[in-house]
């Protein structure tokens, strides 16, 4: 599945992230020359950090709204194909900063996008959104595609603009198809190595650290949570498949099954399973910061595209983060633990 990738050269935005850092784990180990540019990462501590990332690429600290560093750095890489990664991706900060926020979503895109129209040699370019870009009325279904794009917070929203911003290049700029232009548009994801503020199972982790109470804020809200692996090889496949074939190109929606459509307390009580000792409590926020307590993703498109179907239901996610967590609290070879869940994913 990762043979195309060996020698590839590819540019990822966001490397410092959480995804970004497992994304370039994957794509080191398959032999692709890999730059990586992004700010310094978001969190303390950090996968980037800890697995070791910054030994195995080519990373560059920069700011995605500085058009004229990421130039700099994207012209060096000479990149045949680009993942978009980079975003300040917290609903909450997003309500603390809403013009950083939209600086970095909206702005940055355009600026990796302007790299992607001067050059001559990339072929390939997805840009990394969300599931919250649509318009939620909080529908029992899952949103599709064509569906209304119009996030409630400035978070979402900056995300919505980004996938305009998307369409409109796409449309000006690379109506020829000499690049394929794509954006995924993922779900809450999970996994060993995310220390995110404000992320329920980054949480229950800090929990199990300080030997304390799982507190939840809203148990009710149902989420459609995969994985970090699921989306990420989603990802891989979109921009190779369209690499060879232009006519792939267009928006994807990346999530689980209905059955991995959750809600928090429930993801919470898996946690409690596979950590023994575990425990949570329930402590609703008064005048909390407005986020949406009902979306799911219909993924019908993705999947007779390409055939793609999702590996890990909810209770294999949850299993691999506990195993990944618990090794990291023993001091163990936490790279290790990726490449083997790697492996075991792509087994399945």
């Amino acid at each position: 599945m990762l043979e195309f990738w060996k020698g590839k050269r590819v540019f990822v935005t966001g490397h410092t992230g959480f995804k970004g850092a497992w994304l370039c784990e994957i794509l080191a180990n398959s032999g692709a020359v890999v730059t990586g540019y992004s700010l310094e990462p978001p969190t303390d501590p950090s996968l980037f950090e800890i697995a070791k990332i910054g030994e195995k690429i080519n990373s560059i600290i920069g700011d995605i709204r500085d058009h004229n560093s990421l130039k700099k750095a994207f012209d060096n890489a000479q990149p045949e194909v680009v993942l978009h990664l980079a975003a300040q991706p917290i609903v909450r900060e997003s309500y603390k900063n809403p013009a950083y926020t939209y600086e970095t979503n909206v702005m940055g895109t355009v600026n990796i996008l302007e790299c992607v129209r001067n050059s001559d040699r990339v072929r390939s370019f997805l840009n990394v959104t969300t599931d919250k870009v649509y318009l939620n009325r909080e529908w029992s279904w899952g949103y599709r595609e064509n569906e209304e794009l119009d996030g409630f917070d400035p978070y979402s929203n900056s995300k919505s603009c980004s996938e305009l911003v998307t369409h409109s290049y796409k449309n000006s700029f690379f109506a020829d198809g000499k690049v394929a232009i794509s954006t995924a548009r993922a779900g809450n994801v999970i996994g060993g190595g995310d220390f995110a503020a404000d992320r329920i199972i980054p949480d229950c982790v800090r929990a199990m650290r300080n030997n304390s109470e799982i507190i939840v804020r809203n148990p009710y809200s149902t989420r459609p949570y995969q994985h970090v692996l699921e989306p990420l090889f989603a990802y891989l496949m979109i921009a190779e498949k369209q690499y060879d074939n232009a006519e792939l190109s267009g928006w994807y929606n990346v999530g689980p099954d209905e059955c991995d459509c959750v809600t928090t307390g429930e993801l919470v009580d898996l946690f409690c399973k596979f950590w023994d000792g575990a425990k949570w409590k329930n402590i609703a926020e008064e005048n909390a910061p407005h986020e949406a307590n009902f979306l799911k993703l219909d993924c019908s498109k993705i999947k007779s595209a390409f055939g793609w179907r999702p590996r890990w239901h909810i209770a294999e996610a949850v299993e691999k983060t506990v195993e990944w967590s618990k090794a990291y609290l023993r001091n163990g070879d936490v790279s290790a633990v990726m490449d083997k869940q790697t492996e075991e994913y792509l087994n399945v």
